[in-house]
């Protein structure tokens, strides 16, 4: 994992989520940050093969993919010590496996102020 720059932040995020909308809103909003390089993955196979490439510095994960749950990733990541967030719209509590218990969750939609400090925390903790 490459160190964060002075600001706090990351410099490599991964955004898993498959409105295509909701993820260029977020890629434009952390940019806007000054994080280096947000990639992008509208699926599970596709985040898995984005993280096997290059491990990101971060990771924000929408809990519900289409077909399924971003679980997986999660616990690729969790298992790789790579800090991450769920980002999820349910108002009620998350049945999350065991091991991803405890894993912090962002609203969606999210402020900007929200994520920019969601981002220094979790990369404080990572």
């Amino acid at each position: 994992m490459e160190p964060a720059d002075s600001q706090g932040l990351p410099n490599d995020v991964l955004i898993v989520e498959d409105d295509a909308i909701i993820a260029l809103d977020f890629e434009d909003t952390i940019l806007g940050f000054g994080v280096k390089t947000v990639r992008t993955a509208g699926s599970v196979a596709r985040a898995l093969e984005l993280i096997a490439d290059r491990a990101p510095d971060f990771a924000m994960l929408d809990v519900g993919l289409a077909g399924g749950n971003s679980f997986a990733v999660a616990e690729r990541l969790h298992a790789m010590q790579i800090p991450f967030v769920f980002v999820t719209g349910y108002d009620g509590e998350i049945a999350l496996p065991p091991a991803l218990k405890g894993t912090p969750k962002l609203p969606k939609p999210c402020t900007r102020e929200v994520l920019i400090t969601a981002l220094r925390q979790h990369m404080q903790r990572g």
